[in-house]
């Protein structure tokens, strides 16, 4: 026979205390220096944290302010668009050593002791900026987002192969690497806490359309008449898709490959998100060149999504497996409601 024995009310209250006590100082413990962390295949240490640092990507530097890091940031590169709100006055006070690829030099002359990296093709093995060891040889630490690197296959062309499905579980990864490296871990589970909050309230609000709407995500073209770039099926547009129910018409696992419109329009999705940049690398990055396209394009126009103005923008910083792709769920959701498609 089972027996159980019942404890008593004060004693499981204090008992609740005592684990929410203990859970609460290992979040808010001090990082024990020298510091060792396994990133992207490689170790890195840290003798003491980061007091001045370069981020070369936006969710690199987005990341640092939510950790209340600003002030050691020296230098800050590749931007996709506006800064987070709210910190507008913040971000205008650190240099931007460019808008896309910093130089090598550029980065150095800001004497670093940290490189935070969004995306290997600017510092990786094949890297536009440099390669890890060339920072490394002169004793400055890289730190590239787990994101661009676990589960996934970079090359030196194209936006390389994701072998696995993106979760927001890599970004916390980085939030709470980051946080342990500046010893600010209370800090970082704070911010994983929020976004894990934001992401659900948006699933809670269109949870009815699961497997009913399907949509293509378009992140530019490098040419007015050619195939645009969509999202694949495992990166951070298949994580909001996945996350509200919505069906990725693209199924490769390619990040961002190039398909035509004809081949899109045959697959007829409900929707279609369009990215909305400040870039401007290629002709169609702004979202004004975007809609003129689909207006006068003699496939595209045609298409159920463009006729019933079902076209969403979303900023193309939340396209890319970074914490605004929590934004992207929220947007969506929202464009969703807002276009009546939730019943």
């Amino acid at each position: 026979m089972i027996t159980s024995k019942r404890w008593p009310h004060v004693g499981l209250c204090a008992l609740s205390l005592i684990v929410s006590g203990l859970f609460h100082n290992a979040m808010a413990a001090e990082t024990v220096y020298p510091l060792t962390l396994e990133n992207c295949g490689r170790q890195i240490t840290f003798k003491r944290a980061p007091a001045r640092t370069v981020s070369i990507g936006q969710s690199s530097t987005e990341i640092l302010y939510l950790l209340g890091l600003a002030d050691k940031v020296r230098g800050t590169a590749l931007w996709v668009g506006p800064v987070l709100k709210g910190y507008e006055e913040v971000n205008a006070k650190i240099e931007r050593l460019a808008d896309n690829d910093p130089s090598f030099e550029s980065v150095l002359s800001k004497k670093p002791d940290i490189v935070t990296v969004q995306f290997q093709w600017q510092v990786g093995p094949e890297g536009v900026v440099a390669k890890p060891e060339q920072f490394e040889e002169l004793g400055i630490a890289v730190y590239t987002s787990p994101s661009d690197c676990m589960g996934k296959e970079n090359s030196a062309a194209g936006d390389g192969v994701r072998h696995q499905v993106f979760t927001m579980d890599l970004v916390y990864q980085e939030v709470r690497d980051l946080a342990k490296i500046y010893d600010v871990q209370e800090k970082g589970e704070e911010v994983v806490a929020d976004l894990k909050r934001r992401e659900a309230a948006a699933r809670a609000k269109v949870a009815s359309v699961e497997g009913r709407l399907s949509a293509v995500f378009w992140f530019s073209s490098a040419q007015q008449d050619a195939d645009p770039y969509v999202a694949g099926k495992n990166g951070a547009p298949g994580y909001i898709m996945s996350a509200l129910g919505i069906e990725n018409i693209i199924k490769t696992d390619e990040e961002w490959p190039t398909v035509g419109w004809e081949t899109i329009a045959r697959a007829n999705p409900t929707m279609i998100v369009a990215g909305a940049m400040n870039r401007r690398r290629y002709p169609l990055d702004s979202i004004e060149a975007k809609r003129k396209f689909l207006d006068a394009d003699p496939v595209a126009s045609l298409m159920p999504a463009v006729r019933s103005g079902h076209v969403f923008d979303m900023d193309a910083q939340a396209m890319n497996p970074t914490i605004r792709t929590i934004e992207g769920i929220e947007a969506l959701a929202d464009a969703i409601a807002g276009a009546g498609l939730v019943k």
